[in-house]
């Protein structure tokens, strides 16, 4: 199935599986569907959509590089007489910005004002960063997304906005009013978008069918209480749609009221606790470990943590107001890995000691113990065969455990180098 609409209200009843077969990250439907008649809805790695203003098409984010001739084709068959006359995006994250190029390729052979794409404006920093860090970024996209492929490259090349604003802005397009918001959450450039006429509300990122995407482990700062604000202010406007980043549309006021509280209420209380616990002076691995979230709003269909973990985002808390010190007083000026592995083989009898303890953790479902201990043994001697046995079966065995597809990848991605004797795959010498 692939009809958004139909897939909505499925998920709404939790009667999906978005852990896997219905990820709202990693699954792609093929084809698009109507949202309502003047609205094209598609779902790649994000959603992204065209709207029918009556003069002319405006795209709500633009999907990825792998959406750039599907996402054409499936508007221009939609809408085969009408052009794009504008796009927003919504964040700079390249799932969200490449489905313009067609749009573009084709007013300029037709001698046509190319599409004016909208941003907030800080989203031209983050594209020079990326290229600035392309490397960085080819690194830990590959670990995150389970990307064993040699090849594989971040993207160099960006279109960038050619209108941008810093708290507030709107423009007309036909018989539709376009209102842009700023938030901080996923990113410090989104934005997201009002259009009063049909009561809707396009959020981007900052709802996503998960667990906000607030903790991820390797990349820039998040910003969670601000997160909750710009839900809160959604509310506020009553919309009858809602057209997510990623996953399914939401269709009624009450659903939508529902599904962003939630979501609100779920960051409040990760940040309040986080908080809470920081002014007490308390270390990072404590506030792990005692910050609870309430049953009852982690299971619901559109906050299970799929894809980031809660403990990313008390993590991120973290680093937003405290540094990154972790408040571990051997960690701020630490000795080198493999000379703190080695005294620890030493005391403890050999290497070969250490694998076994790792596994016997392992095996008892002790993962978290088996992976501090296979560590420490890969360390301490970094071309031992054993070790890398012992690993590739540890991480293995603790990575199909996660809910979490990010948490989930990185263990794997552990597990898949040590089948070839290396610690990471996406380390370059």
């Amino acid at each position: 199935m692939s009809d958004l609409k139909e897939l909505s209200e499925l998920a709404w009843k939790g009667l999906l599986d978005t852990k896997f077969e219905h990820h709202p990250v990693h699954t792609f439907y093929e084809g698009s569907t109507e949202i309502k008649p003047n609205i094209l809805g598609m779902k790649g790695i994000g959603g992204f959509f065209a709207v029918d203003t009556g003069d002319g098409l405006v795209m709500i984010d633009a999907g990825s590089q792998l959406d750039i001739e599907t996402g054409y084709e499936e508007i221009k068959k939609w809408r085969p007489n009408d052009h794009l006359k504008a796009a927003i995006f919504t964040h700079h994250h390249v799932d969200h910005v490449f489905a313009i190029q067609k749009f573009d390729e084709e007013c300029e052979s037709k001698k046509l004002p190319l599409p004016k794409v909208y941003s907030h404006n800080l989203t031209p920093e983050h594209f020079d960063r990326y290229i600035l860090t392309n490397g960085w970024n080819t690194a830990i996209n590959r670990r995150q997304f389970a990307i064993d492929v040699d090849k594989f490259n971040w993207p160099t090349e960006y279109r960038y906005p050619d209108e941008t604003y810093s708290k507030e802005t709107s423009f007309k397009q036909g018989k539709l009013t376009f209102n842009l918001h700023h938030a901080r959450g996923e990113t410090d450039d989104h934005t997201w978008v009002h259009i009063p006429e049909e009561k809707i509300i396009a959020p981007g990122d900052l709802f996503i069918w998960a667990v906000p995407n607030g903790g991820n482990p390797q990349k820039v700062q998040r910003y969670i209480s601000d997160w909750a604000e710009a839900l809160d202010e959604m509310i506020a406007l009553e919309p009858e749609i809602l057209l997510p980043g990623h996953g399914f549309p939401i269709y009624g006021k009450e659903r939508i009221k529902e599904a962003l509280s939630t979501t609100s209420m779920f960051l409040k209380t990760i940040e309040t606790q986080t908080v809470q616990l920081m002014n007490k002076g308390k270390r990072l691995n404590e506030i792990i470990h005692t910050v609870k979230i309430p049953d009852e709003l982690i299971k619901l269909p559109w906050l299970r943590p799929v894809y980031d973990d809660p403990e990313f985002l008390i993590r991120m808390i973290w680093r937003r107001y405290g540094g990154w010190w972790d408040g571990e007083y051997d960690r701020l000026l630490p000795a080198k890995r493999n000379e703190e592995s080695k005294v620890w083989i030493e005391l403890v009898g050999g290497v070969e000691i250490l694998i076994d303890k790792a596994l016997e953790m392992s095996s008892q479902g002790k993962d978290k113990i088996a992976a501090h201990l296979i560590e420490t043994a890969f360390y301490a001697d970094e071309a031992n065969e054993h070790v890398h046995k012992a690993r590739k079966i540890i991480y293995a065995n603790f990575s199909i455990k996660q809910d979490s597809s990010m948490a989930r990848n990185i263990l794997n991605h552990a597990s898949l180098a040590s089948t070839q004797n290396k610690r990471d795959l996406a380390e370059k010498n």
